[in-house]
């Protein structure tokens, strides 16, 4: 496990040596068992402080909602690397492939939200926007249900994650070197030190990491660089600031899976052979393509829809400052800003063109404590968000299931038509995309183009919070808070036609949040909790920005999405060798649709953890259920079912419908099951000490089977992944560690993206077995 860094390492050493000395009266030599026990115990999720939700932090154990905390020693004892691997610990926590990359957490069946010390991060688009490097956090919070009232007003309110920032030291010096080294030509290194620059006043951090990634997928490599620096000044007592900077560039695919998922494909990786052909005979991959099976074959799990001449890559540079303050005895002030600059751009060969030139977001939020006594606390909080976008996109011509992934890669090559580059605006020599507007050229009524996420939009989001915590009893307490959003949003067309003037429209609303909970301890072991929410949320499009409708105008639905959540759960909490809780909830949400529409999504469901820590080994578990369903509302697909792709002349093969696809479909509302969720997950995790020099563990995942898409046609079956670890010490600087992942060679699918719209048309096989070595060495 990783030695820890800097203030950490000192703090976590000191923690332990006086707790053992306490407890066994012993001589502080007690500490011989050095890194290993030291690691073992920081492991234990209770006692994580999750700073920031409800003012000052809470531990995990106190936190009135479902959490799941994990400590750097726990991210690196799971071998978690990405966003989609906090579902080793946390309960549903399932997310879609992402097109392959994760920026977003998916919470109780829904995109998530992600913060970084308690402020909402630029993730780029909906589920695809650039991936997340953990180079610059220390702990991983992963919190159920909306953001919380100081937090302010979201886009997602399934669940959201909130990473802390790692900060720099003020006493002592260390550092660590990580090299690793895995199957398919991937390679990663990162150094991280931080020192003192003035003890017990000051210090600095730099943290750097390079991965260059080749992959198991055709044309799937990437490569990215993350440079981190933290300075802290504590002057006094009463003073921290904590300030940091974070740059990150990375190229990175566009994955987007295998097509036709038949269930034939899921079962026995048979994949239906023949290119699509429109109604004028073109084999060029376009809406309403027809295929004539050809025949059928066992396609190669890394044969995936890619193509070798994408362009994709991001490039983000991130400032961060933290202050606390504690004015008196009954007055803290807190203040957390963060500014983001973004730049990404996308231009595959099936048409798809994203391209952010621009995004600029600015947080500032303050918050004061005013402790009345010692049972009532009072938190005035006052934000303000700005967020500038300006971005181009195109996805409308784009056609999956037509393209034979067996045939050439010319097959994957999209050349639009002269019609349908009528419908679009030239960005740059060859490089079409759709206007932030709608325009009407030949005057016939109807719009002339095709209408994507293009826009270039600003946004101001003002937010004043008031939040309670009362402790009424030794036993009961109380958090209650209201917080009220003014938006104020302007969006244009940054390319309009030549010939028009660019339509423009301005929007404002106020949006609100309330929310309480409650919290008994039956004894010192236990704790009850009970949690309401209501909010209002947004719903957005790339970027965080606003788009025009096909009116020119802003749709006053994007600011009126509302959420509510009932949850109860228990927390135990004996001591720092078990913990676990238990909740059940159940929550109304709205989900994003492809085409920027909403639809009301009602969720249900139990979540347990379990946590214990021996002297030499350690269990951690985790169930969930979860019964999500459309609340009377309509569901989209890019085509109905798989079928509708195939003609008939081949029933020995499939018994098509001759629909063709693309064919985009809407689904009447309905109370059906939101598709591409597991309704239960298990997952098991274990790390046994064997010897002073060598450690062992394993983590299991179960899926339950669940459909791919909404008419439940092709099912997902029952999916189960196992890995397994091993750490040898060669001495008390120096770690060697291999991971073995999938050891049993599972082939596993996931969903492309969530919501389900490519449900009848790409799913993703996951990785066969592959090894890593680790090696780390501190300083």
């Amino acid at each position: 496990m990783r030695k820890v860094i800097g203030v950490a390492a000192s703090a976590l050493a000191l923690a332990v040596s006086q707790g053992i000395a306490a407890q066994q009266v012993s001589d502080i030599e007690v500490v011989e068992v050095k890194g290993d026990k030291q690691s073992l115990d920081t492991l234990y999720p209770g006692d994580n402080t999750l700073k920031g939700l409800f003012g000052d932090g809470l531990t995990a154990a106190e936190t009135p909602r479902s959490v799941t905390s994990l400590s750097a020693e726990t991210i690196e004892a799971l071998n978690i690397n990405d966003l989609h691997d906090i579902v080793k610990a946390a309960p549903n926590a399932y997310a879609s492939s992402g097109f392959g990359t994760p920026s977003l957490p998916s919470i109780r069946g829904q995109l998530g939200e992600l913060f970084q010390d308690g402020v909402r991060r630029q993730a780029g688009n909906n589920g695809f926007g650039l991936p997340l490097s953990f180079n610059s956090v220390e702990q991983i919070d992963v919190v159920k249900g909306p953001s919380p009232v100081l937090f302010g007003s979201t886009q997602r309110n399934g669940g959201f994650v909130n990473l802390q920032t790692k900060v720099a030291p003020t006493a002592e010096s260390q550092g660590k070197v990580t090299l690793r080294a895995g199957r398919w030509d991937q390679y990663s290194a990162q150094v991280d030190y931080g020192t003192a620059i003035e003890e017990g006043k000051s210090g600095v951090r730099v943290s750097a990491e390079y991965l260059d990634h080749g992959s198991f997928y055709d044309f799937a490599n990437r490569e990215s660089t993350n440079v981190f620096v933290a300075y802290r000044y504590t002057p006094s007592d009463v003073l921290t600031w904590d300030v940091s900077a974070e740059y990150y560039d990375t190229d990175y695919p566009d994955n987007a899976g295998i097509n036709r998922p038949t269930q034939d494909l899921i079962d026995n990786g048979i994949y239906i052979t023949g290119q699509g052909v429109q109604a004028n005979g073109s084999t060029v991959p376009g809406a309403g393509a027809i295929i004539s099976p050809t025949g059928e074959v066992v396609i190669p799990r890394n044969r995936v829809f890619t193509n070798p001449n994408d362009i994709n890559g991001a490039e983000t540079t991130i400032l961060r400052s933290n202050v606390e303050y504690q004015y008196s005895e009954q007055i803290a002030v807190r203040n957390v800003s963060y500014y983001q600059y973004l730049e990404r751009e996308e231009i595959a060969q099936n048409s798809f063109v994203e391209i952010i030139d621009g995004a600029d977001t600015f947080e500032n939020r303050t918050e004061v404590d005013v402790k009345w006594d010692n049972s009532q606390l009072t938190t005035f909080g006052l934000a303000i968000r700005y967020n500038d976008v300006l971005g181009y996109s195109q996805f409308t011509t784009e056609a999956d299931n037509p393209i034979d992934l067996t045939g050439p890669l010319s097959n994957r090559v999209i050349e639009l038509t002269d019609a349908q580059k009528a419908r679009l605006v030239e960005l740059r020599p060859g490089v079409f995309v759709s206007p932030g507007a709608q325009y009407d050229l030949d005057g016939d009524g109807a719009g002339d183009f095709n209408l994507s996420d293009t826009t270039d939009s600003t946004a101001w989001q003002t937010g004043l919070a008031l939040q309670q915590r009362s402790t009424w009893t030794d036993r009961f307490s109380t958090i209650a808070g209201v917080r009220m959003d003014y938006y104020d949003v302007e969006a244009r067309d940054p390319l309009a036609p030549e010939g028009v003037e660019a339509a423009s429209d301005s929007y404002s609303d106020t949006l609100t949040s309330y929310q309480i909970s409650a919290l008994y301890k039956l004894n010192n072991a236990v704790n009850v909790y009970a949690a309401f929410s209501e909010n209002d949320a947004t719903s957005n499009s790339m970027a965080g920005g606003t788009v025009l409708g096909g009116n020119n105008e802003i749709n006053p639905l994007n600011f009126a999405t509302e959420n509510t959540l009932y949850e109860v759960g228990i927390k135990y909490a004996p001591s720092n060798t078990w913990y676990a809780e238990a909740s059940v909830f159940d929550q109304t949400r709205s989900l994003r649709n492809r085409d920027g529409s909403n639809s009301g999504v009602k969720t249900q469901g139990v979540e347990l953890q379990l946590f214990y820590q021996a002297d030499d080994y350690w269990v951690n578990a985790a169930y969930s259920y979860l019964d999500a369903r459309f609340d009377d509302s309509a569901a989209f697909q890019g085509t109905s079912q798989v079928a509708d792709a195939f003609d008939n002349s081949r029933p020995d093969i499939i018994e098509g419908n001759a629909v063709g696809s693309p064919s985009f479909t809407a689904f009447a509302p309905s109370n059906s099951r939101v598709q591409g969720i597991p309704p239960q997950i298990i997952s098991i995790n274990a790390g046994w000490q064997v010897s002073d020099d060598v450690r062992v563990g394993a983590s299991a995942l179960y899926t339950k089977s669940f459909p791919l898409d909404f008419l439940q046609t092709v099912k997902i079956r029952d999916q189960y992944t196992i890995d397994l670890n091993a750490d040898y010490f060669v001495n008390d600087d120096l770690r060697l560690r291999l991971d073995i992942i999938n050891v049993t060679d599972e082939e596993n699918w996931q969903p492309l993206f969530e919501g389900g719209y490519f449900g009848a048309t790409l799913v993703m096989p996951n990785v066969p077995r592959h090894a890593q070595v680790t090696m780390q060495y501190a300083f």
